[in-house]
């Protein structure tokens, strides 16, 4: 019996038209065009929402119930106020009544379960739906060396289970946060940044040269000469590096696509060189690739930030003169409030483009120029966004390009909970790729930086009505609620 026969239409056509009209967690979506096209819209829309009864077949009705009430509730700004800031209490959150609250609430409906294992029967049940999903070990902002190295151990556990769930089904994805010390990726990023500036300085652990940053990137993070990593900083460094391969080669034993989060600016040069050590590690010619030629490691791009279009131009030139086969997540980006403070208390313009259109212009840019890399062979994307037009722009390009459908080295992905009706109409259309939402474990005891972001940029996505011209902000998954910068 049909999702329609059995849910009132009133109740599948609000659902419907929230995720017509989710925006990269922001704000309602305005049309933008594919690079180098400025001149023409792109007319082919191959998804579709308005047929709530083939969207939702096969979706429980308790689900859709229950996703509607979450997204009610996200609307409500002052509940997610005081919701977020309790989950950010260690006090509240670790108390019994609030561990409770957190299980029924966002924990619910952004986490697939309290152990890998869980999350990997929802991806089960996903593939059976014809989606896959990716398993991502919910841990972060490591202080030490053996937080990271118990870190190291769960995403290999992680890549264990995804070794046992259908061959093509699951991602894994991390955090370098996790595997090396704050203070010290903060450190080596302020290193990277200097010798951008000055190259005339060595830096002698650095094993590669791949671009990192660019003359556009936010160098005024680092105002002046920071001082070297001493010995025993380096050997931390080494020890980060071979906690990074290790998970790397458990999942080119497995054949299983490894993810590298980005994160927030005063880090991410240094989560970048990771990130390009452990491809020139296993995304060459010489690695032995399981997964249909697709590479192991993917890093990410995050299109809410000025330099992204330099940086990612730089890293496509330099991975075909090293014969790197370059995997790149797309994401907007989840920091913006953040990046916003640190630059006002430097006095210096934000690293994030100054408007929502601006951002929306360089994602579709940046999905376009990197469609174009699949259709040659050359490259594994990953298109991560909640944005209908977004996902409209880059399915019709990959139909116009002739990707096929079957390649595995194009999938789009949405965070669970956040756009799960894109994730239907994506699978519906038949478009290109694969459908992976995004399945994250963790217990509930454990501090809730991510059921806090959640939070936040689910109320974000709720505010669907408001007119383009309070559209100021420029981020995805982290914007400030408030319209940001």
């Amino acid at each position: 019996m049909a999702i329609a026969s059995r849910v009132p239409k009133r109740v599948l056509s609000t659902f419907a038209a929230e995720a017509r009209a989710v925006p990269e967690a922001v704000a309602a979506v305005t049309a933008v065009t594919l690079p180098h096209q400025a001149s023409e819209r792109t007319t082919t829309r191959p998804l579709e929402f308005d047929d709530t009864a083939r969207l939702f077949a096969g979706e429980p009705t308790s689900s859709l119930v229950r996703t509607l009430a979450a997204l009610q509730a996200l609307s409500v700004g002052p509940l997610v106020d005081v919701a977020t800031a309790a989950l950010r209490s260690p006090e509240i959150a670790g108390s019994a009544l609030g561990k409770a609250a957190a299980r029924a609430t966002a924990y619910r409906h952004f986490c697939a379960g309290e152990t890998a294992g869980e999350a990997a029967g929802v991806v089960r049940r996903l593939w059976r739906g014809g989606m896959g999903g990716i398993l991502d070990y919910g841990i972060e902002d490591a202080e030490d060396g053996d937080a990271c190295d118990r870190n190291a151990a769960g995403f290999i556990a992680a890549v264990d289970v995804a070794a046992h769930l259908p061959p093509g089904s699951a991602s894994v994805c991390i955090k370098i946060t996790a595997l090396c010390p704050i203070a010290l990726l903060e450190k080596t990023s302020d290193l990277l940044r200097w010798q951008l500036k000055h190259p005339s300085l060595v830096l002698p652990w650095k094993t590669h040269s791949f671009p990192i940053l660019s003359d556009s990137s936010p160098l005024y993070l680092t105002p002046s000469e920071p001082p070297a990593l001493t010995a025993d900083e380096e050997r931390e460094l080494q020890l980060a590096h071979d906690r990074l391969l290790a998970v790397g080669r458990r999942c080119a034993e497995h054949g299983i696509p490894l993810l590298v989060d980005a994160e927030y600016a005063t880090v991410q040069p240094a989560i970048d060189y990771f990130t390009f050590a452990a491809a020139l590690a296993f995304n060459t010619s010489k690695a032995a690739w399981a997964t249909g030629d697709r590479p192991i490691v993917h890093g990410t791009i995050q299109a809410y930030l000025r330099d992204a279009r330099d940086r990612l131009e730089a890293q496509v030139r330099a991975a075909e003169k090293e014969g790197v086969r370059l995997g790149l997540k797309v994401v907007r980006g989840a920091y913006m409030a953040r990046e916003a403070r640190l630059a006002s208390s430097l006095g210096v313009p934000s690293p994030v483009h100054g408007t929502l259109q601006d951002t929306h212009d360089c994602y579709n840019g940046c999905a376009a120029f990197l469609l174009d890399r699949v259709r040659r062979g050359h490259a594994s994307v990953m298109l991560a966004t909640h944005n209908v037009e977004s996902g409209q722009l880059a399915a019709a390009r990959a139909q116009e390009l002739g990707v096929a459908k079957s390649d595995p080295n194009l999938q789009f992905a949405q965070l669970m909970g956040m756009a799960d009706g894109l994730s239907l109409s994506l699978r519906n259309a038949g478009v290109p790729g694969q459908q992976v939402p995004a399945l994250r474990a963790r217990r509930p005891d454990h501090p809730l930086p991510h059921q806090a972001r959640r939070g936040e940029q689910g109320h974000a996505l709720c505010i669907l009505i408001r007119p383009p011209a309070a559209q100021e902000g420029a981020g995805e998954e982290g914007q400030d609620r408030r319209g940001g910068p």
